[in-house]
């Protein structure tokens, strides 16, 4: 385990943090976080920090600086209309660790529950107990941070191949295949989220998820960070990764349905074709969806903000849930780490 790793025990009331600290909107506008397994990641400007509930229920608390990530150490890619793909690999990448990092304290030995009558020993993480957690590992992955390689194959590939086959075979236009490529994903996207939201352990993630956005949504109030304001504060989020999600397809349905669609000798390699044209147009749309996602965040009360993100904002209706205590103490604990580091540290 790293060396700024610290663990916690019980349900100690978080310490409190006031936010009048922090330099106005465009300071915590840079604060986000992503659920993990058991547990949140949370990112400000400079730092990010994975705090775990371990099977000893004690919370255990990493935080390093983001440029440690090769990511992180892109400047150009934090240019506005550029940086909507930097948010992409950001997510992927500290994503990626912190999920490593939640299923290392998982199985990691001094975690562990004594075996009963035998205090003080440390529990053999039986090697089936291990498997279960490795797919866990990768079942949440795909749930909350959807890989490049699956996003692209699942979401893009295949629904132009099944448009190219019904233009092929029911004579459609090329907008009418574009926007038939456009409905198909947001099908497989709704119904993936559907489909995983019924599995058990998802759920559990989906109820960090709702504590992380109860988090920030305090931080970003002016509120202190304590329990009871965090109890208080929705778990929806304008900017969500879910809103992302959803602001990209619907500006792909506005976008690619007006492109041309290129040709091939058949219904693969024409879907192919056109698959790889889509995802060099992907990061553009990428780019204006993510300063759209911040313009949100700074107009988040504005009522027609409400209306104009309502998708996004309902969906995470599917991605959320409600969290216990126990979930909301972890977050809050994440989330103050950050900030810690922000104040010992300064730029």
């Amino acid at each position: 385990m790293a060396n700024e790793e610290v663990s916690t025990n019980g349900l100690a009331e978080t310490p409190a943090v006031a936010t009048a600290d922090l330099e106005g909107k465009s300071e915590y506008l840079a604060y986000g976080g992503q659920a993990i397994i058991e547990g949140v990641m949370m990112r400000s400007p400079r730092f990010y920090a994975i705090a775990c509930r371990a099977p000893n229920k004690e919370i255990v608390i990493k935080a390093e600086p983001i440029e440690k990530t090769w990511i992180g150490r892109q400047k150009w890619l934090k240019v506005p209309f550029l940086r909507g793909t930097w948010a992409l690999l950001d997510a992927m990448t500290l994503g990626t660790r912190a999920l490593k990092y939640a299923t290392d304290v998982q199985l990691a030995p001094e975690y562990q529950v004594p075996e009963e009558g035998k205090e003080g020993e440390v529990v053999k993480v039986p090697e089936q107990s291990i498997k279960d957690k490795k797919l866990q590992e990768y079942a949440v992955g795909g749930a909350l941070v959807i890989s490049l390689a699956v996003s692209l194959l699942i979401f893009k590939l295949s629904p132009n191949l099944v448009a190219t086959y019904l233009q092929k075979n029911y004579k459609l236009s090329d907008p009418a295949t574009n926007a038939a490529t456009e409905g198909i994903k947001i099908t497989l996207f709704i119904g993936y989220l559907l489909l995983i939201s019924r599995m058990k352990e998802i759920q559990e993630v989906f109820k960090y998820h709702g504590a992380e956005h109860k988090a920030i949504n305090v931080l970003e109030a002016g509120q202190e960070l304590t329990m009871d304001n965090c109890r208080a504060q929705t778990r929806i989020h304008p900017r969500c990764g879910t809103s992302f999600a959803i602001i990209v397809l619907i500006l792909g349905l506005f976008t690619y349905v007006f492109l041309p669609r290129l040709k091939g000798p058949n219904v693969f390699v024409e879907g192919v074709y056109n698959f790889l044209f889509h995802v060099a147009v992907l990061p553009l749309i990428a780019g204006v969806a993510y300063e759209l996602l911040r313009f949100a965040g700074k107009f988040r009360d504005s009522k027609w903000v409400h209306y104009l993100f309502a998708p996004g904002m309902a969906t995470q209706l599917i991605t959320t849930s409600e969290p216990r205590d126990d979930q909301i103490e972890v977050a809050l604990k994440s989330l103050q780490a950050c900030i810690d580091k922000e104040k010992a540290e300064p730029a």
